[in-house]
């Protein structure tokens, strides 16, 4: 058993087209968990990498979100992007509860009759596009307002109000250590924004998610307002940076890899599979997320965890864990499919998942349909990528067709 751990310092601010990073790839290598630093927060972290040993942590009532509030915890962003009362930094039964309720507005069924309104904006979005003609950017047209507009519209946002809560969600988004009182204000005004709405819909529900939220029950159990208010920017917030990074990055690899565009487009009705191979190979953010506290020692891959150390997990490393996938870091569209982790695991796994692969499944199933031909307008190292928040996805996609 190693004794004693060097710590490292990961500043995890590599965004090279959708390269992996290199040091996550050395993270991997390791045989036990590395100690690291991260750019924000007074402590230390472990961080464990391999497939198994993130599913332990998940799913080990020993490892406790909830135990990270009110502490300066280590993370990639100068102001924590979780609100104390979010579900994201709960523990069971807490959590289960909230989210057992809240999950009734996604089941199959939400979400089949979402689709349709997810169709109608896909369409109006892309018949723009078409009108304007080539060149046109598939991010401007696609990415960016697709999952904003949808996430807003199911939530039941007037329009008007779109363009102030995507100014917001923006605001919460940035690694500069600048932004901290722009975040800090843009956190208070998304939470006044919807607790006012809760509110509303509780008067006068409509066909929105947060009145199927309201609506759910389980015996006598219901979600009360500050809990509704928090899931609606919860959603507000995941809703749209991770459905618009899938979006342009999926796109980007279907431009520069001639075989998965001729694979979808020969085959359509795989689009689900496809995708999902992709988003396991994906590096759509960059490090780590929200981290977990010890709450005793534990032993785990040959390091004592003492109770009160921090631990993060990595998705995306244990998505690339060569004991669970062959060929990791390759896309092979005839891979068996087996879960991968990026929308989580255990009981932080995204609630939202149906409704984020029905976006994609429309969003890039409509575009491959309706653009033969469809090619990058400029060359591939020309494209920029964003550098200024903690997601990996090109800035613009100028294509022809």
């Amino acid at each position: 058993m190693a004794a004693d751990h060097e710590t490292i310092t990961c500043p995890f601010d590599f965004s090279e087209a959708l390269d992996f990073d290199p040091a996550l790839a050395d993270l991997m290598q390791r045989r036990s968990p590395a100690r690291i630093r991260l750019p924000y927060g007074d402590a230390d972290a472990w961080l464990i990498t391999g497939f198994d040993s993130v599913k332990q942590v998940t799913t080990d009532p020993r490892f406790s979100r909830a135990g990270i509030i009110g502490h300066d915890y280590p993370r990639m962003t100068p102001e924590p992007i979780v609100s104390p009362e979010s579900i994201n930094v709960m523990d069971p039964p807490q959590s289960s509860r909230v989210r057992h309720l809240a999950s009734q507005a996604f089941t199959q069924q939400q979400v089949d009759g979402m689709r349709q309104r997810i169709i109608r904006l896909t369409d109006r979005l892309l018949d723009d596009m078409e009108k304007q003609g080539p060149p046109a950017d598939v991010v401007q047209h696609l990415s960016n307002p697709l999952p904003q507009h949808a996430i807003l519209d199911l939530l039941g946002i007037e329009r008007e109000e779109w363009p102030r809560i995507e100014e917001s969600v923006h605001q919460l988004l940035v690694v500069g250590a600048g932004t901290k009182e722009a975040a800090a204000t843009a956190k208070a005004d998304l939470t006044a924004y919807f607790s006012k709405l809760v509110e509303q819909r509780r008067n006068s529900p409509g066909p929105d998610i947060i009145s199927a939220m309201a609506a759910a029950r389980e015996g006598e159990e219901q979600l009360d307002d500050k809990e509704l208010a928090v899931m609606a920017l919860t959603l507000a917030l995941s809703g749209q940076d991770t459905a618009t990074c899938q979006i342009s990055d999926i796109t980007y690899l279907l431009l520069t890899r001639p075989e998965l565009m001729q694979h979808l487009r020969r085959r359509p009705e795989t689009v689900t599979d496809v995708l999902h191979e992709m988003l396991r190979c994906i590096p759509f953010r960059k490090g780590v997320g929200i981290p977990r506290v010890a709450l005793e020692d534990v032993e785990l891959d040959g390091a004592r965890i003492k109770a009160g150390d921090f631990v993060h997990v990595s998705y995306l490393t244990a998505n690339r864990d060569p004991e669970r996938y062959r060929a990791p870091h390759a896309i092979d569209l005839d891979r068996p499919i087996a879960p991968h982790m990026t929308f989580g695991w255990g009981g932080h796994r995204c609630i939202a998942m149906p409704l984020a692969m029905a976006e994609l499944e429309v969003a890039i199933g409509r575009l491959v349909e309706r653009f033969p031909g469809l090619r990058l307008a400029v060359p591939p190292e020309e494209l920029r990528w964003d550098t200024e928040t903690i997601r990996r996805f090109p800035l613009e996609l100028p294509v022809a067709w």
